[in-house]
């Protein structure tokens, strides 16, 4: 076994990245691209936004939501990011047989001319068999480095969607959206406070959430202000 095939067994979906976790209000980029990903008849779709807008997440709940679907239907999720220094071709190989293929964060490979052919060849493939392929970037096609003039064609040939970066009141929301879902009640008081005192990235946000759940249950505390800030030493 070689290493990337040592790495990829050991890439795991996160549990809680489901389509029920993900905040995307009525009306925002978040929720039509949450309704895309959720049509499988979507064969192609491209969806781009900043760090902390999502991207992952919805990558992890697509495939999360297939393998829930078709128990005997293979749906792979591949973080670019981990993966970048590995051969595309390597990587890409035969992934055409499954039934869905996830690529997150294109950004990092996008403009490394080894993954030039592999990309565009792993696109035509995934035509000739049906396959779903998804794709995540931090930008549109147009502005990504992309080498290969036949490449960024085919990353233009579908859907494309860019993500919202979320307001302070949107944080908020999502804070006490992902508090309830874990059983917990986070007060609007506490969600300005995590809000003020810590980075505004959702990633972080969620984290600290955790933390707090994980304590504030061995614990039997309630999330007051007094606790959240013993607990994060805040």
């Amino acid at each position: 076994m070689n290493d990337f095939q040592q790495l990829s067994l050991a890439i795991k979906l996160d549990d809680r990245a489901t389509f029920d976790n993900f905040y995307a209000p009525t009306g925002t980029p978040q929720h039509l691209a949450k309704m895309l990903l959720q049509d499988e008849g979507k064969q192609y779709a491209y969806v781009c936004g900043s760090s902390g807008t999502g991207l992952s997440h919805l990558m992890q709940a697509v495939c999360q939501q297939h393998s829930t679907r078709l128990s005997n239907g293979a749906a792979v999720y591949l973080p670019l990011k981990e993966l970048c220094d590995y051969p595309g071709d390597q990587v890409l190989e035969g992934l055409e047989s499954s039934d869905l293929v996830c690529l997150d964060d294109l950004d990092q490979v996008a403009g490394r001319e080894e993954w030039q052919a592999p990309l565009f060849n792993f696109f035509n493939r995934c035509s000739e068999f049906g396959t779903r392929l998804l794709i995540t970037a931090h930008t549109m096609p147009d502005y990504l480095e992309v080498l290969l003039d036949d490449l960024l064609s085919r990353l233009k040939s579908g859907i494309s969607l860019q993500l919202m970066d979320y307001k302070d009141a949107d944080l908020r929301r999502m804070l006490q959206h992902r508090a309830s879902g874990l059983g917990l009640y986070l007060s609007d008081e506490v969600a300005r406070f995590l809000l003020h005192r810590l980075p505004r990235n959702s990633h972080l946000l969620m984290a600290a959430l955790e933390k707090l759940d994980a304590v504030s249950l061995r614990e039997q505390r309630r999330l007051t202000l007094p606790f959240v800030k013993t607990v994060l030493d805040i």
